[in-house]
Order: structure tokens, then sequence, then C-alpha cells
């Protein structure tokens, strides 16, 4: 099984006069870690790690589990919303890039690792 990293852009929402500003994403898995989990990172070393069915599910419908919310916005965008102790990060993403990252952590998954 091998690791998938993918970079990304996506939308910081905030409730600045910027409103939206684009931001460079890494979405992460590593089955030989875990399996079960993905990482997102965000510019200023902030990773959040959550469950992969969780990014699924909230592609179709709202979804919460813990600190963690993703949602549809649309026919073409998902909101990744992550709560923390120093506030709320608000994330929106073209689906098709998380649809496209998901499939890349199935096949991997599925794959024996080379050596």
């Amino acid at each position: 099984m091998s690791a998938v990293e993918q970079y990304a852009r996506a939308h910081l929402v905030t409730d600045s006069s910027e409103g939206h500003r684009a931001v460079p994403v890494v979405l992460r898995y590593d089955p030989q870690a875990d399996p079960h989990t993905v990482r997102i990172g965000l510019p200023g070393r902030h990773e959040w790690t959550f469950a992969r069915h969780l990014l699924e599910q909230g592609l179709r419908a709202p979804v919460t589990a813990g600190d963690v919310r993703v949602w549809p916005c649309g026919r073409v965008q998902t909101v990744v919303e992550f709560h923390a102790g120093d506030g709320v990060t608000v994330v929106q993403f073209d689906a098709s890039a998380l649809m496209r990252f998901l499939r890349r952590t199935y096949a991997a998954a599925t794959t024996p690792a080379t050596r």
C-alpha cells in the first residue's frame, strides 16, 4: 500500500473584508499509518486528521464527526469546517478535487506495496 499526497487549491472562507482567499492545500492519505483517516494540510502548519468516510459522505450530504463538518455547497463545491480551541476554519473545495483524491486513496488501499 502506498501513500497518497495531492496538492489542490481551495478557498479559505473568512468574515474579514477579504471574504474568500485562495490557499494551497495538501491532501494526504497513508494506509500504513492508518487506513481509515485522511489529512488536510493548510498553510501555516495547520493540519487536520479525520475519518476518510466523513469526507466521502460529506460530498453528498452534511455530516459531522467531532470537530469536523463536511457538506456539499451547490453542485460543484464542498465545504470542510474545522473547529479548534482558537476558532473555526472554513475551507471550500472543488468537489472534483476531493473525489479525485478519494479515488486515489481507495486505489492505494488495495494496491500491494512494492519493495
